[in-house]
């Protein structure tokens, strides 16, 4: 039997780049912590008004999940605006444009899981809001 375990104190964040006075995002990035060959996952901390960059990855799916705050996220072309709160879930599929955002005055936690992993950038679109 083979298990990891990863506590909250024990993540190590980083701060994503962002314009100027915009509201940062922070990752965590977990797939080697806990081992993924196959997959990659990664937490997400969005402050109040943050986004993250409109993209779509050509292989992997994603799937998002809300471990605290409500998400906002705008999906494929044109984007449709889909709102979820803590405990929800938001799958998406390879292809799919999408954007993260906080349209929230609270922080916002997310888990996203993807697979399979992509050895390619994915591509970054103009935003959609």
């Amino acid at each position: 039997m083979s298990y990891r375990v990863v506590r909250p104190a024990e993540l190590d964040w980083e701060t994503r780049p962002a314009e100027p006075g915009e509201p940062r995002r922070h990752t965590s990035e977990l797939s080697e912590r806990v081992g993924y060959a196959h997959a990659r996952a990664n937490f997400w901390s969005y402050e109040p008004g943050a986004k993250g960059r409109r993209h779509r990855h050509a292989q992997q799916d994603e799937t998002f999940v809300v471990v605290r705050g409500t998400l906002t996220m705008y999906l494929g072309d044109p984007p449709e605006r889909q709102e979820v709160g803590q405990g929800g879930l938001i799958q998406v599929e390879a292809g799919t444009p999408l954007q993260t955002v906080n349209e929230t005055d609270e922080d916002l936690l997310l888990y996203v899981h993807g697979w399979p992993p992509e050895d390619e950038r994915a591509e970054i679109l103009d935003s959609a809001v």
